[in-house]
Protein backbone atom coordinates (compact mmCIF):
# COMPACT_ATOMS: atom_id res chain seq x y z
CA UNK A 1 0.00 0.00 0.00
CA UNK A 2 2.65 2.45 0.94
CA UNK A 3 4.60 1.91 -2.86
CA UNK A 4 1.29 2.71 -4.20
CA UNK A 5 0.70 5.72 -2.24
CA UNK A 6 4.64 6.84 -3.53
CA UNK A 7 4.36 6.03 -7.11
CA UNK A 8 0.54 8.07 -6.69
CA UNK A 9 2.59 11.08 -5.27
CA UNK A 10 5.19 11.31 -7.61
CA UNK A 11 2.65 11.15 -10.47
CA UNK A 12 0.76 13.94 -8.58
CA UNK A 13 3.77 15.87 -8.27
CA UNK A 14 4.57 15.27 -11.84
CA UNK A 15 1.34 16.33 -13.22
CA UNK A 16 1.54 19.49 -10.86
CA UNK A 17 4.77 20.79 -12.21
CA UNK A 18 4.01 19.64 -16.07
CA UNK A 19 0.83 21.92 -14.87
CA UNK A 20 2.73 24.54 -14.06
CA UNK A 21 5.50 24.81 -16.72
CA UNK A 22 2.30 25.02 -18.94
CA UNK A 23 0.75 27.87 -17.05
CA UNK A 24 4.75 29.79 -16.99
CA UNK A 25 3.63 29.36 -21.12
CA UNK A 26 0.41 30.50 -21.02
CA UNK A 27 1.57 33.51 -19.65
CA UNK A 28 4.47 34.14 -22.42
CA UNK A 29 1.44 33.72 -24.59
CA UNK A 30 -0.75 36.07 -23.09
CA UNK A 31 2.55 38.57 -23.15
CA UNK A 32 3.00 38.20 -26.72
CA UNK A 33 -0.57 38.48 -27.15
CA UNK A 34 -0.45 42.09 -25.71
CA UNK A 35 2.47 43.34 -27.58
CA UNK A 36 0.53 41.86 -30.25
CA UNK A 37 -2.39 43.47 -30.03
CA UNK A 38 -0.26 46.55 -28.77
CA UNK A 39 1.60 46.61 -32.32
CA UNK A 40 -1.89 45.60 -34.40
CA UNK A 41 -3.64 48.83 -32.69
CA UNK A 42 -0.81 51.29 -33.60
CA UNK A 43 -0.70 50.10 -36.85
CA UNK A 44 -4.49 50.85 -37.05
CA UNK A 45 -3.67 53.94 -35.63
CA UNK A 46 -0.82 54.85 -38.02
CA UNK A 47 -2.94 54.15 -40.78
CA UNK A 48 -5.29 56.26 -40.41
CA UNK A 49 -3.58 59.46 -39.17
CA UNK A 50 -0.94 58.92 -42.49
CA UNK A 51 -4.13 58.84 -44.68
CA UNK A 52 -5.58 61.88 -42.90
CA UNK A 53 -2.29 64.04 -43.48
CA UNK A 54 -1.62 62.56 -46.65
CA UNK A 55 -5.37 63.88 -47.25
CA UNK A 56 -4.70 67.19 -46.13
CA UNK A 57 -1.65 67.38 -47.77
CA UNK A 58 -3.27 66.56 -51.42
CA UNK A 59 -5.91 69.01 -50.19
CA UNK A 60 -3.30 71.62 -49.52
CA UNK A 61 -1.40 70.99 -52.98
CA UNK A 62 -4.81 71.45 -55.00
CA UNK A 63 -5.86 74.54 -53.52
CA UNK A 64 -2.09 75.98 -54.39
CA UNK A 65 -2.48 74.02 -57.62
CA UNK A 66 -5.54 75.82 -58.34
CA UNK A 67 -4.14 79.00 -57.04
CA UNK A 68 -1.02 79.30 -59.70
CA UNK A 69 -2.89 78.15 -62.17
CA UNK A 70 -5.20 81.29 -61.60
CA UNK A 71 -2.32 83.12 -61.56
CA UNK A 72 -1.26 82.17 -64.81
CA UNK A 73 -4.33 82.98 -66.23
CA UNK A 74 -4.07 86.60 -65.15
CA UNK A 75 -0.71 86.37 -66.02
CA UNK A 76 -1.49 85.22 -69.36
CA UNK A 77 -4.17 87.92 -69.97
CA UNK A 78 -1.86 90.37 -68.94
CA UNK A 79 0.71 89.47 -71.64
CA UNK A 80 -1.72 89.56 -74.05
CA UNK A 81 -2.95 93.00 -73.52
CA UNK A 82 0.70 93.96 -73.30
CA UNK A 83 1.29 92.81 -76.58
CA UNK A 84 -2.39 93.72 -78.30
CA UNK A 85 -2.62 97.04 -77.33
CA UNK A 86 -0.04 99.26 -78.98
CA UNK A 87 -1.98 102.84 -77.54
CA UNK A 88 -0.96 101.76 -73.81
CA UNK A 89 0.91 104.45 -72.01
CA UNK A 90 4.44 103.85 -70.71
CA UNK A 91 2.75 104.01 -67.37
CA UNK A 92 0.46 101.36 -68.44
CA UNK A 93 3.41 98.93 -69.74
CA UNK A 94 4.97 99.58 -66.49
CA UNK A 95 2.73 98.59 -64.60
CA UNK A 96 1.54 95.89 -66.57
CA UNK A 97 5.16 94.63 -66.78
CA UNK A 98 5.28 95.11 -63.01
CA UNK A 99 2.69 92.96 -62.43
CA UNK A 100 3.98 90.80 -64.84
CA UNK A 101 7.20 90.13 -63.27
CA UNK A 102 5.31 89.82 -59.75
CA UNK A 103 2.91 87.18 -61.02
CA UNK A 104 5.88 84.87 -62.36
CA UNK A 105 8.31 85.34 -58.91
CA UNK A 106 4.42 84.46 -57.28
CA UNK A 107 3.95 81.09 -59.89
CA UNK A 108 7.94 80.37 -59.14
CA UNK A 109 7.39 80.15 -55.57
CA UNK A 110 4.16 78.50 -55.67
CA UNK A 111 5.95 75.79 -57.78
CA UNK A 112 8.97 75.60 -55.76
CA UNK A 113 9.64 77.02 -51.78
CA UNK A 114 12.33 75.41 -50.10
CA UNK A 115 12.48 77.98 -47.56
CA UNK A 116 8.65 76.87 -46.48
CA UNK A 117 8.40 73.52 -47.90
CA UNK A 118 4.81 74.43 -48.82
CA UNK A 119 5.79 74.68 -52.87
CA UNK A 120 3.77 72.06 -55.22
CA UNK A 121 7.12 70.45 -55.69
CA UNK A 122 7.55 69.64 -51.82
CA UNK A 123 3.86 68.94 -51.19
CA UNK A 124 3.95 66.15 -53.96
CA UNK A 125 7.22 64.75 -52.38
CA UNK A 126 5.38 65.10 -48.93
CA UNK A 127 2.17 63.79 -50.22
CA UNK A 128 3.90 60.60 -52.05
CA UNK A 129 5.74 59.80 -48.65
CA UNK A 130 2.79 60.04 -46.31
CA UNK A 131 0.81 57.42 -48.40
CA UNK A 132 4.34 55.24 -48.55
CA UNK A 133 3.86 55.32 -45.04
CA UNK A 134 0.06 54.56 -44.80
CA UNK A 135 0.69 51.60 -47.08
CA UNK A 136 3.26 50.63 -44.56
CA UNK A 137 1.17 50.36 -41.90
CA UNK A 138 -1.70 49.00 -43.67
CA UNK A 139 0.20 45.82 -44.32
CA UNK A 140 1.47 45.40 -41.05
CA UNK A 141 -2.31 45.45 -39.77
CA UNK A 142 -3.20 41.83 -41.36
CA UNK A 143 -0.04 40.04 -39.55
CA UNK A 144 -1.12 41.32 -35.65
CA UNK A 145 -4.89 40.30 -36.91
CA UNK A 146 -3.92 36.92 -37.48
CA UNK A 147 -1.57 36.09 -34.95
CA UNK A 148 -3.98 37.76 -32.33
CA UNK A 149 -6.31 34.55 -33.12
CA UNK A 150 -3.46 32.51 -33.45
CA UNK A 151 -2.27 33.69 -29.62
CA UNK A 152 -5.76 33.57 -28.65
CA UNK A 153 -5.74 29.66 -30.00
CA UNK A 154 -3.02 28.81 -28.40
CA UNK A 155 -4.14 29.86 -25.00
CA UNK A 156 -6.89 27.82 -24.82
CA UNK A 157 -5.59 24.43 -26.53
CA UNK A 158 -2.76 25.25 -23.62
CA UNK A 159 -5.54 25.77 -21.15
CA UNK A 160 -7.03 22.39 -22.32
CA UNK A 161 -3.96 20.29 -22.01
CA UNK A 162 -4.02 21.34 -18.49
CA UNK A 163 -7.74 19.92 -17.77
CA UNK A 164 -7.12 17.24 -20.20
CA UNK A 165 -3.46 15.86 -19.55
CA UNK A 166 -3.45 15.33 -23.16
CA UNK A 167 0.04 15.98 -24.57
CA UNK A 168 -1.23 16.27 -28.29
CA UNK A 169 -3.11 19.52 -27.38
CA UNK A 170 -0.13 20.77 -25.96
CA UNK A 171 2.50 20.26 -29.01
CA UNK A 172 -0.80 21.64 -31.10
CA UNK A 173 -0.83 24.65 -28.66
CA UNK A 174 2.82 25.04 -29.25
CA UNK A 175 2.94 24.97 -32.47
CA UNK A 176 0.15 27.65 -33.00
CA UNK A 177 2.10 29.57 -30.49
CA UNK A 178 4.94 29.56 -32.36
CA UNK A 179 3.70 30.53 -35.83
CA UNK A 180 1.50 33.34 -34.19
CA UNK A 181 4.97 35.13 -32.23
CA UNK A 182 6.10 34.24 -35.67
CA UNK A 183 3.70 36.31 -37.06
CA UNK A 184 3.67 39.14 -34.65
CA UNK A 185 7.32 39.58 -35.67
CA UNK A 186 6.92 39.63 -38.85
CA UNK A 187 3.97 42.55 -38.26
CA UNK A 188 6.87 44.61 -36.82
CA UNK A 189 9.35 44.39 -39.59
CA UNK A 190 7.66 43.39 -42.56
CA UNK A 191 10.66 40.71 -43.00
CA UNK A 192 9.04 38.26 -45.14
CA UNK A 193 5.26 39.41 -47.68
CA UNK A 194 3.16 35.93 -46.82
CA UNK A 195 0.84 35.60 -49.69
CA UNK A 196 -2.88 36.47 -48.49
CA UNK A 197 -2.22 38.05 -45.37
CA UNK A 198 -0.32 41.82 -45.97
Amino acid sequence: MAFDDLGRDATDQSQRNRDRWIGVYIGVLAVTLAICSLGGGNAAKEATLKNIEASNTWAFFQAKNLRRQMLRMQLDEFELVSLSDPNLSGEAKTAISAKIASYREQDKILTSDPKSNEGLDELFHRGKALEAERDIAIQKDPYFDYAQALLQIAIVLASVAIISGGTAVLVASIGVGILGALLTLNGFTLLLAIPLIG
